[in-house]
């Protein structure tokens, strides 16, 4: 079961990112005069953006309209676990949210990314996302049943860490909007992530509003970009896949915790039923009693049955699989990200971001060049 909580995680919005910050400038002040004249007088060589003659024309200063970027991209984040169910061998599924509690859940990842990008209008940039990560999930969760006073107490605890190797495509659009040096862009991409131990690719949403400041140095196509902004993340909750049952349990001592388990199990059931017939035929129908009662007949009947099914499948440890189905989401949907850009000219930039607050931090840095199109 370990492998299958861990894997819920690794596909957390991990693959994620937002353009350099170059924009189209409205040039403005009169210390720029001769720069807006310059390009109202001078006629625009390329095809893209759409409108970027007349863009151009009006005293705006358009960036390279195409571009393609190497990105590392590192994150962790926090994750709640939930409505986990689980089945062997194609069989009935088992709702364990009950009786399974996640202390704590990190997915972390560090991913390498492709991005090729166009400017299809003026204030408009498109781009693909294609990534390759090496991501790990480290949980830390308990069983729990409950006792005769209706306490959950926990039996036994589990922490473990898995890796995995994950894939991404996708794709984002940016509009933006530049005056004087001052901008505004608002980056919005989809990516779905692709982990051969899942039944279909991972569809995240990632919204970042960035707000920021260029200044230029005396040479007119170098300068320094800095910006605030958000980094809001939705991903789909709902995970389902199956595993063979040997990448699951180590197999050379599952028999003997399904064993133990079931010693436990019979144990409660023993102590349930003495402190019933221990009440008073008055104390019986109490319903706090009767709720006490129920509640615990129902999630060890769920238990042992649970472990019985187990211990079938292990039976036929070479065929044998386990099919599982969990929902998850974000710890917190927003972070906070502050970013700084160097542009060495209008062909070549280096970029840096972090992400904090809340429950995500990342780390980003990357190289972009553009050129006409």
């Amino acid at each position: 079961m370990k492998k299958i909580l861990l894997i819920a995680g690794v596909t957390f919005g991990l693959f994620s990112q937002t353009l350099g910050q170059v924009y189209t400038n409205k040039v403005v002040g009169e210390k720029n005069i001769a720069l807006a004249d310059t390009l109202m007088s001078k006629p625009y060589p390329y095809s893209l953006p759409i409108w970027g003659a007349k863009a151009t024309a009006k005293g705006y200063d358009l960036p390279y309209s195409a571009g393609v970027s190497l990105n590392y991209f590192w994150q962790q984040s926090d994750l709640l676990i939930n409505e986990l169910f689980v089945g062997f061998n194609d069989g009935p599924m088992y709702d364990l949210d009950e009786v399974i509690r996640f202390n704590n859940a990190v997915a972390t990842a560090s991913i390498i990314t492709i991005r090729p990008d166009i400017w299809l209008l003026p204030f408009l940039n498109v781009y693909g996302i294609f990534s390759k990560a090496k991501t790990s999930t480290a949980i830390d969760a308990g069983l729990y049943l409950p006792d005769t006073s209706n306490v959950w107490n926990e039996v036994t605890s589990f922490s473990s860490t898995a890796n995995f190797d994950a894939t991404a495509m996708g794709f984002g659009i940016t509009p933006t909007l530049g005056i004087g040096g001052g901008w505004m862009a608002l980056d919005m991409n989809m990516t779905w992530s692709d982990i051969s131990a899942l039944n279909k690719p991972v569809f995240s949403f990632v919204f970042g509003p960035r707000f920021g400041k260029t200044f230029k140095f005396k040479n007119p196509q170098r300068n320094i970009a800095v910006w605030a902004g958000g980094f809001r993340v939705h991903l789909s909750a709902e995970t389902n896949g199956s595993l063979l049952l040997s990448e699951v349990l180590p197999l050379d001592d599952a028999q003997a915790k399904v064993d133990e388990g079931m010693t436990n199990v019979a144990d409660a059931v023993v102590q349930v039923d003495e402190w019933w017939t221990g009440l008073s035929t008055v104390e019986q129908k109490n319903p706090v009693n009767v709720a006490r009662y129920e509640t615990a007949n129902r999630v060890l009947q769920k238990s042992g049955e649970i472990l019985n099914t187990l211990a079938g499948a292990l039976n036929d440890e070479e065929s044998a699989s386990v099919q599982y189905s969990l929902t998850k989401r974000p710890k917190d949907k927003w972070n906070f990200i502050v970013g700084a850009q160097f542009q060495i000219n209008k062909h070549f930039m280096l970029r840096a971001e972090y992400g904090f607050l809340g429950s995500r931090q990342q780390f980003m840095t990357g190289l972009q060049y553009r050129f006409g199109l």
